[in-house]
């Protein structure tokens, strides 16, 4: 496809607002997002006259597209999140895929299997967000989210370094891990009931 200004060159991209088919001379990057010039224009002049409006978010369809990681993030115009979502799963599937970590494979799997929760749940909080940003749409804004994920993964690098050094070993790692779990369990339900 063609650019819609300089027809003799190969479009990079598209305008979020209007849709137009943009080059990369033609594209305003803005956060991650495309414009073309004439709708960052009408945006900074607080006019949207001859542009389409964006569209609006949907929770619900941006929570079930967050079961599979990326997807939701994809819906919200997040796709530097949706490429850490992708990769963190990734991550986690050839963590399990792989017998390197030892006793920690299963705790693996169970963050593989529990990540889309986690990713529906981002890509709901994302649109309504988006929702609460839009003019006319009622609602309290939504605090930001705090980076469990990130949280998660240094939890499992930290467990899986101590594995690979020696430092934890024997029956409480193949039998005792859910231990972990059950804490982090309870202190969330703690957390959330003092709010």
């Amino acid at each position: 496809m063609k650019c819609a200004t300089h027809v003799d060159v190969d479009a990079t991209g598209f305008c979020r607002n209007c849709g137009k088919p943009l080059c990369h001379e033609c594209a305003r990057d803005v956060r991650g997002a495309l414009y073309c010039e004439d709708c960052l224009a009408n945006s900074l002049a607080g006019t949207a006259i001859g542009t389409a409006p964006p569209p609006r978010a949907n929770t619900a369809a941006a929570a079930a597209l967050g079961l599979i990681p990326g997807l939701g993030a994809v819906y919200n115009g997040d796709y530097t999140r949706a490429l850490i979502h992708v990769a963190i799963w990734a991550g986690l599937m050839a963590v399990g895929l792989t017998e390197a970590f030892g006793n920690l494979t299963p705790l693996a799997w169970i963050a593989f299997g529990m990540f889309p929760i986690y990713t529906s749940l981002d890509s709901y909080r994302g649109a309504r967000g988006r929702q609460v940003a839009e003019p006319g749409v009622e609602g309290a804004p939504v605090a930001p989210a705090r980076p469990v994920g990130a949280f998660v993964l240094i939890a499992l690098g930290v467990l899986a370094l101590m594995g690979n050094l020696g430092l934890i070993n024997g029956d409480w790692v193949n039998r005792g891990w859910p231990v972990i779990l059950i804490a982090i369990g309870v202190w969330l339900y703690v957390k959330r009931s003092r709010t």
